[in-house]
């Protein structure tokens, strides 16, 4: 049996993924800030990652999920802090779960990495310049890491999801969130399970040709 590492675990798309993966036979792991998850840590602190990934034993396949909207208003308004923490999180902490895993999954020569990153990452939202600048990131670490591991039979994938309905997204404001659902062609929002179906795949076998790309789920929204 495979195992697995979900950051974000315990909500949203990471939940969504949870569960997917259980149901496809692998040992899930999740990992979480919040009580309740197996193993609770902060992806932003990189000495508690180390530990908590060496606690797991072998890991296959990360996916990680955990990640903030940060700050919602012009850019001329965000805060050092704000900006700061937007990316200790998104970014950092990919960086550092990656880090941590893939010396194992090198050696044992499989691993599946999935790094969920946002159609704003390509796009760019407005007044959301911290978490479209940070999704940006995740989508050129994926690339280069991709690229790095080609040949050693460990695949690393993104997503880049539009809005999709999560807890995350429920704390959206309303006039942002209409926005962002006029872009969508389809009309209206995607769900986590829709997202983790994808997620599976990268995850598995069958996703052997495909590495450092970034796989949209928009509803038609892509640009590129």
């Amino acid at each position: 049996m495979r195992t697995a590492i979900v950051t974000g675990g315990l909500s949203g798309l990471g939940e969504a993924c949870a569960t997917r993966l259980r149901a496809d036979g692998v040992r899930v792991v999740t990992f979480d800030r919040s009580p309740g998850a197996d193993v609770v840590v902060d992806v932003t602190v990189p000495e508690d990652v180390a530990r908590a990934v060496a606690s797991v034993g072998p890991v296959d396949i990360l996916v990680n999920s955990a990640g903030i909207v940060g700050p919602n208003k012009p850019l001329w308004e965000v805060s050092d802090a704000e900006w700061r923490t937007t990316f200790d999180v998104n970014v950092n902490g990919i960086f550092s779960m990656c880090r941590s895993v893939v010396p194992g999954m090198r050696e044992q020569g499989w691993g599946r990495i999935v790094n969920i990153a946002s159609m704003a990452g390509k796009d760019g939202n407005p007044n959301l310049s911290a978490y479209s600048a940070s999704k940006a990131a995740v989508i050129g670490l994926t690339k280069s890491l991709g690229k790095e591991l080609a040949t050693s039979g460990v695949l690393v994938n993104a997503i880049a999801p539009a809005v999709i309905a999560t807890p995350m997204n429920a704390t959206t404001a309303p006039d942002v969130l209409e926005h962002l659902i006029s872009l969508i062609p389809m009309r209206r929002l995607g769900t986590a399970e829709e997202v983790a179906a994808l997620i599976s795949w990268l995850a598995s076998d069958e996703c052997s040709f495909s590495t450092g790309s970034v796989y949209d789920i928009s509803g038609g929204r892509a640009t590129y």
